[in-house]
């Protein structure tokens, strides 16, 4: 299994303090990596969760705020899962919420990327970068129109980044997710007519865990996963197979 293994790696992993970022951190540093665990709020619990990890502060309503991360400190992994949403009608949708949404989640993203590019690029040694992007980059949802917009970006400039990085040694993929038990879906999942009709579209008859995601980062982290780049991963149980 040392194809798996990330020991001797470190992995920054952006809103890592709850939910599918938590999980990945924690993923990561089960795999041996020594995880820098970043978010808007504090990551503590995620930390205590991860021997030899750490936390950062990082908010992407500045979209550049990771421009110098990269610098001083050689980082082999990065993991972008910090996002936002907003919900509305499109006709209702204002600007100020389609700016923040696209903002975080995809102007953050691109420049995050470069930044971990160009000093990779300058190392010379590599690196894999695991965006997450969602159902949402293949489906158009509903009242969701900046989000939607953000997710069809990420897996666009995850295509773009392996075509111009992949000669080079960095490996840019992502993750979609399906339908997730988190904090945010508690709701959904907590509204029986709503819980049932996404169960009965699920081939795989449940919800997602969040570890699930987890260890999908792991192997996209992984030597295992050397010669994939541009792919954006289904781990939705099947959703999109429906």
């Amino acid at each position: 299994m040392s194809a798996f293994s990330l020991s001797g790696q470190t992995a920054l992993v952006t809103g890592a303090n709850t939910g599918i970022g938590q999980a990945i951190a924690a993923a990561l540093g089960r795999a041996g990596a020594t995880v820098i665990c970043a978010g808007r709020s504090s990551c503590a619990e995620t930390v205590g969760m991860i021997p030899g990890s750490r936390e950062m502060t990082l908010d992407f309503a500045d979209p550049m705020a990771a421009r110098d991360v990269f610098a001083d400190e050689k980082i082999d992994i990065l993991v972008n899962n910090a996002g936002i949403i907003r919900r509305d009608d499109a006709i209702d949708f204002t600007e100020a919420d389609w700016d923040e949404v696209m903002d975080v989640n995809l102007k953050a993203v691109f420049f995050t990327c470069q930044a971990f590019g160009k000093a990779a690029l300058a190392r010379g040694t590599g690196g894999k970068i695991v965006n997450i992007a969602s159902l949402l980059s293949f489906q158009g949802g509903i009242r969701v129109p900046s989000y939607t917009a953000s997710k069809h970006g990420v897996a666009g400039i995850t295509k773009l980044l392996a075509n111009e990085w992949a000669a080079k040694g960095i490996n840019v993929n992502a993750i979609a997710p399906g339908y997730i038990e988190t904090n945010n879906t508690e709701a959904l999942r907590a509204d029986p007519v709503r819980n049932n009709a996404i169960l009965e579209r699920i081939p795989a008859g449940r919800w997602g865990k969040a570890d699930d995601i987890g260890e999908t980062a792991v192997f996209l982290s992984s030597r295992a996963a050397n010669y994939i780049h541009g792919a954006v991963l289904n781990v939705d149980g099947g959703w999109l197979a429906r």
